[in-house]
């Protein structure tokens, strides 16, 4: 089967169009002309992945509960970064447009996996890290939505609250988590974890607890940790020729 239409892999394509977007942020300060045509490309490379896949979704004749995993989230649920940059590029509805769809198939889409955690066989050993994945909606959501209406209020504590509990929920599987075998996916554990620690500084910003920057720097610390480990669990592997293998 190619890996387009893998009901697993299809969902890491667009990885390449939310890299645009991510690096559109970090360049928002230092190169504002820059940072706008990565945003435009990213956005409108993101939109069709999202088109693409959602289209082999409804039309596909193979996929079956098991393969449901976080990782579906990527393809839909990537649009709420969209707004990040979006907002400071002074394209506001565009942004309201990629927020929308983010956070509409979040909620269709964590239900569902929900239920496949619940009702059905545990998630392969492999994808157990994507668990992680979990939090990235709510956390990125906050962030994007704090830029979209310029400070806190109702929705905006429910999505960082949202996005907290299953930070902590996952870290009380943290004795599951380091049983596994290290595989490429452990990558997922990164992302996730600095968009809650992005989340929680803001939250301190804007609501200026002192509890708040005590929860983000501890994040901080995890996440620095998390990320130095996953460097040399990779580059380990890779000097032992143990990733990028034929699947069975």
């Amino acid at each position: 089967m190619l890996e387009i239409a893998h009901p697993v892999k299809i969902n890491f394509f667009p990885t390449i169009s939310i890299s645009l977007i991510l690096l559109s942020i970090a360049t928002l300060q230092l190169q504002p002309a820059l940072s706008h045509l990565l945003w435009g490309l990213g956005a409108a490379l993101h939109i069709a992945f999202t088109f693409y896949v959602m289209n082999v979704w409804i039309h596909h004749d193979h996929f079956e509960i098991n393969h449901m995993n976080p990782a579906w989230f990527i393809p839909v649920v990537g649009n709420v970064l969209v707004p990040i940059a979006g907002t400071a590029h002074g394209h506001l509805e565009i942004s309201w447009f990629f927020f929308s769809i983010g956070i509409l198939f979040w909620l269709v889409l964590f239900t569902i996996i929900i239920n496949r955690v619940l009702f059905h066989h545990p998630l392969p050993e492999k994808l157990m890290p994507t668990l992680f994945i979990l939090i990235a909606p709510p956390a990125v959501g906050f962030i994007a939505y704090i830029k979209l209406t310029g400070g806190l209020d109702h929705f905006a504590h429910v999505l960082y609250y949202s996005g907290l509990f299953l930070t902590l929920l996952l870290l009380t599987q943290l004795p599951r988590f380091t049983r596994l075998q290290f595989y490429l996916s452990w990558w997922a554990y990164s992302f996730p974890l600095a968009a809650i620690t992005i989340a929680t500084l803001l939250m301190y910003r804007l609501h200026g607890q002192a509890g708040f920057a005590v929860i983000g720097w501890l994040l901080l610390s995890v996440l620095s940790l998390v990320v130095t480990y996953l460097l040399y669990r990779t580059f380990k592997a890779v000097g032992g020729k143990k990733i990028c293998l034929p699947e069975e």
